[in-house]
């Protein structure tokens, strides 16, 4: 079973790929989207479920998504239709780096996605490639509350803590304007249902080969959060402006 397949099985339960409640979404969507007509792109969007929910709250949107799991991309068109907005959503079965659209968008989003550009600050450089004079970028990556151990370093990468990656954003040319910092009930409601979506799969199929290997998964998941990364880990999604207009 690949990466992405698991993917989709653990968020079953949590379909908006990052530790967030539906209110702190519903929230950041309305500083991320201030006027209700803008044109949406989300860089690594999954399954869509930002755009998703940008398009159903706000009938003026448009949409459009990028990524490379084509089973991500089916299942979000397959909701876009069952929720009567699959005439404004269009989805890209691609890279980033090789998409071109005819005009800019008002709003760019990449929450949860930011490994797969190398970073912050790389994602936010894709970000300002698509960018219209004015907009808006709402991003959302990891930083450390407290000193991690090597354990969690190990495990999530080495981000910085949460003055610094401010620190470089702006110096990066990002206004931030509104954000979020996940609670310890999202971030451990994430987890739990992130462990629970893929255990109910494998008990569900016992048959299965990939079963086993699922079970131990979520021990190995559980022991990395709970002994390593739990109490150092933050989420943080930053809404931002360039700070300076321009090329």
């Amino acid at each position: 079973m690949d990466r992405e397949e698991i993917s989709r099985i653990a968020h079953t339960d949590h379909p908006v790929k990052a530790p967030l409640g539906d209110d702190s979404v519903r929230e950041l969507l309305r500083h991320a989207l201030p006027r209700g007509d803008e044109r949406v792109l989300d860089l690594g969007c999954g399954p869509a479920e930002w755009l998703l929910r940008a398009l159903t709250e706000r009938p003026g949107t448009r949409a459009e998504g990028i990524d490379l799991d084509a089973g991500a991309l089916a299942q979000a068109r397959e909701r876009a239709e069952a929720a009567g907005v699959a005439d404004r959503l269009t989805l890209h079965h691609k890279a980033a780096e090789d998409f071109t659209p005819e005009e800019l968008f008002d709003t760019v989003l990449s929450v949860g996605a930011a490994h797969a550009f190398g970073g912050l600050l790389p994602t936010l450089d894709a970000a300002r490639a698509h960018l219209a004079p004015g907009g808006r970028v709402l991003i959302g990556d990891g930083y450390w509350e407290s000193e991690p151990g090597p354990e969690a370093v190990e495990v999530l990468g080495d981000f910085a803590d949460l003055p610094t990656t401010l620190d470089k954003v702006s110096a990066a040319g990002w206004t931030p304007v509104s954000a979020h910092l996940s609670t310890r009930h999202e971030l451990d409601a994430y987890e739990w249902s992130w462990l629970g979506s893929v255990a109910n799969h494998a008990l569900d199929h016992p048959d299965h080969p990939a079963s086993p290997d699922l079970l131990a998964l979520v021990t190995t998941r559980r022991t990395e959060w709970l002994r390593g990364y739990r109490d150092s880990f933050g989420f943080a999604c930053l809404v931002l402006r360039r700070t300076h207009e321009g090329p």
